[in-house]
């Protein structure tokens, strides 16, 4: 789907806030309601927009600390990639997984209340895992920049 400039500027409000009504972005973009209302189910109905989300605030649902693991598989067949990472899916810790290249093979994005509780994690979540040869964690010490929105 080609994207036209009044399609992007849509996308960029309601990444910005998508409790937006149609009524809203339409004064916004000097458009009928109508036609916002359209464009949207357009670009929702061909998969541009996938979902709408609630961002919470880690410090107050106890998930503020925040690690980054990177694993090493002990082979890289497609039966340990597949097992690894139907297993990650299961994990409810990991917000993020990524295949990547490089040293490592892939690069977890895990949040939980504190050092005690990614040690238990570690230890009886993660490590158990088959095929992981080896892992090496980096903390947040602060954030700088968070976001979820992509420019376009």
């Amino acid at each position: 789907m080609r994207l036209d400039e009044i399609d992007k500027k849509i996308i960029l409000l309601l990444q910005k806030d998508s409790k937006q009504t149609n009524k809203q972005i339409s004064l916004q973009l000097n458009l009928s309601v109508t036609a916002i209302y359209e464009r949207i189910k357009k670009l929702e109905k061909e998969g541009v927009i996938k979902k709408y989300v609630a961002l919470v605030d880690n410090d107050k649902i106890k998930r503020s600390f925040l690690a980054f693991c990177h694993i090493k598989l002990e082979r890289h067949t497609k039966e340990y990639i597949v097992n690894f990472e139907k297993q990650i899916l299961q994990l409810e810790e990991v917000s993020e997984c990524f295949h990547v290249s490089g040293d490592y093979d892939y690069i977890l994005k895990i949040y939980v209340e504190d050092m005690k509780a990614y040690r238990e994690f570690m230890v009886n979540k993660l490590t158990v895992l088959k095929h992981i040869g080896s892992t090496h964690s980096v903390f947040s010490i602060g954030e700088v920049k968070n976001s979820s929105e992509i420019s376009i």
